[in-house]
């Protein structure tokens, strides 16, 4: 596939300075949207391919570089990418020793994801990566089209302080089920002023929820 052509459905990312104290709050994020996305299962190994991306700028460009992380989900394929300001300093796949300390990174990158590369740009360049989840696509996983739906509401809802850029918030799991509650207390609230019972509509969309996983779990087994 032309890379010049990867255009993303969905893309999220931010602005961070290089230094190892940074990696937890970046891999918090980065669950936390694949979670928004429905990307569960490539979780482990996003995180583990953002730690040895920033690692990798941390050890050849130097700590305290300006750098800037990007995510993008297009279909099963979610596409990692790390920009810094270095157009010389190129990742490199090297084969480590088994007493080695370094020169696992890429290699654990290349092991982990489906491809990889560099592309050099003026004045930076960005290190990518790409991941491929067993589904082939948002409409099969589990609950498909209406997953699709809620995460576009939650990104509404969570875009502005869920999924804040500021550098010191460590957001996790809770952030994007605190996000969900508020859609769903906001939802009761729309069913109670329009003359709508909303306890027996919420008790209405468990049974629903119920039985189509129920299902899902059956045509999955």
């Amino acid at each position: 596939m032309d890379d010049s052509a990867y255009i993303p459905i969905a893309s999220w990312g931010l602005p961070f300075v290089a230094e190892p104290e940074e990696v937890s709050v970046l891999r918090g994020l980065m669950r936390t949207r694949l979670s928004v996305w429905g990307m569960q299962e490539l979780s482990d190994s996003a995180q583990l391919c953002l730690s040895e991306l920033v690692a990798n700028v941390i050890t050849h460009v130097g700590r305290g570089t300006p750098a800037s992380l990007t995510v993008s989900r297009r279909g099963g394929r979610l596409r990692i990418e790390l920009r810094d300001p270095d157009a010389r300093a190129l990742p490199t796949l090297v084969e480590a020793s088994d007493d080695s300390e370094g020169g696992r990174g890429m290699a654990l990158i290349d092991a982990l994801t489906e491809r990889w590369g560099v592309e050099l740009c003026a004045d930076s360049k960005v290190t990518w990566c790409e991941l491929v989840t067993r589904l082939v696509g948002p409409e099969r996983h589990p609950g498909g089209e209406r997953v699709r739906r809620a995460a576009s509401v939650l990104d509404s809802y969570g875009e502005g302080e869920l999924f804040s850029t500021s550098r010191r918030s460590r957001v996790g799991a809770l952030a994007a089920e605190a996000a969900a509650i508020d859609v769903i207390s906001d939802m009761l609230h729309w069913l109670h002023e329009h003359g709508h019972d909303a306890d027996e509509v919420l008790n209405r969309a468990q049974m629903h929820f119920d039985a189509e996983l129920a299902a899902a779990r059956v045509i999955t087994s």
